[in-house]
């Protein structure tokens, strides 16, 4: 059951973006776009099984510190693109059948390439974590295989899903819901890669005092004033510090316990639902001040210039 929660929820976030652009190029009369659309999608395919036999077959696969500043930068950038599509939507969101020709014209000319980039980065980032997954299931194990298969088909049939039900909504609805939703998508995109960047090292925990007595840290929380013990001996105490460092800068934790297997609940932010939420909107049950920040100025940035570039193209458009 694990294997096909994990394959459908990697599945579902890329199909979720694919079948929003889709649609999106389809309403708005842009056949030539819709094959960048494609050719992105092919083009991370083929590079997420070439990548992902690279690093397991020379590199020990994406580990440690260096997956995590992988997963930080290709999110980072991703959330960058895909605002950029997000603007774009806001200045043709009023566009009448008229003007769906020029609009074409002007997406395959200013954004054709950002289409192609923002579906190969969805769909590699999505691909890569999928095949690695299904990479550390053992040969010998084919009933764990058969789950990771129908969680990949069932993510493929959500993302089925808003092809047809986004034909079905007036151009003009469609963009706003689904700017709505990708400005959270893109904000919790940023965060994600803001945590992944403070996970590899990158950028450095805002974090409480930490003190060494006697083979023990004592760190207090820049926020809230607890105090917590770590014991270290020689070999560990890198990584036993860096430990301390982000217990004492994280905001609040609501994540649950672990259960009793060592499996996550349902509402942790690596369990089911939680992982879920996690990739699309960044959510985290233990944030630091830094990703808080992060995710709130993201929506508020992205909502104001989305708003103010919607009303001065209505403005233009009714000159």
């Amino acid at each position: 059951m694990a294997n096909l929660i994990i394959v459908f929820r990697e599945v579902l976030e890329a199909s979720l973006i694919i079948g929003i652009l889709y649609t999106y190029l389809k309403k708005s009369g842009n056949n030539l776009s819709i094959k960048m659309l494609w050719s992105g999608v092919v083009a991370a395919i083929i590079a997420s099984i070439l990548c992902s036999f690279l690093f397991q077959k020379f590199a020990g696969g994406f580990e440690g510190n260096s997956s995590k500043i992988f997963e930080g930068i290709v999110m980072i950038f991703a959330a960058i693109i895909l605002s950029t599509m997000i603007f774009w939507m806001a200045r043709n969101k009023n566009i009448t059948e008229n003007l769906k020709n020029k609009a074409s014209k002007a997406l395959l000319s200013k954004f054709g390439y950002g289409i192609f980039v923002l579906s190969f980065i969805s769909v590699f980032r999505e691909g890569v974590e999928t095949i690695l997954f299904l990479y550390a299931v053992p040969t010998n194990q084919e009933a764990s295989i058969f789950p990771s298969l129908f969680g990949g088909f069932l993510g493929l049939l959500a993302g089925y899903a808003v092809f047809v039900q986004g034909s079905k909504i007036p151009i003009k609805k469609f963009f706003n819901i689904t700017s709505v939703f990708l400005i959270f998508v893109a904000s919790g995109m940023l965060t994600y890669g803001v945590h992944e960047l403070e996970s590899g090292g990158v950028i450095p925990y805002f974090s409480g005092s930490v003190q060494e007595v006697d083979g023990n840290l004592y760190v207090s929380e820049r926020i809230g004033g607890d105090t917590k013990k770590f014991s270290f001996n020689d070999t560990n105490k890198q990584a036993v510090k860096k430990d301390a460092e982000k217990w004492s800068s994280r905001l609040w934790d609501i994540n649950p316990s672990k259960n009793n297997d060592g499996t996550y609940p349902m509402f942790h932010d690596k369990g089911a639902f939680g992982g879920l939420i996690k990739g699309f909107f960044g959510y985290n049950g233990d944030p630091s001040l830094i990703e808080l920040l992060t995710w709130l100025i993201s929506i508020a940035g992205l909502n104001l210039l989305w708003r103010k570039i919607g009303d001065d193209a209505k403005r233009k458009e009714s000159k």
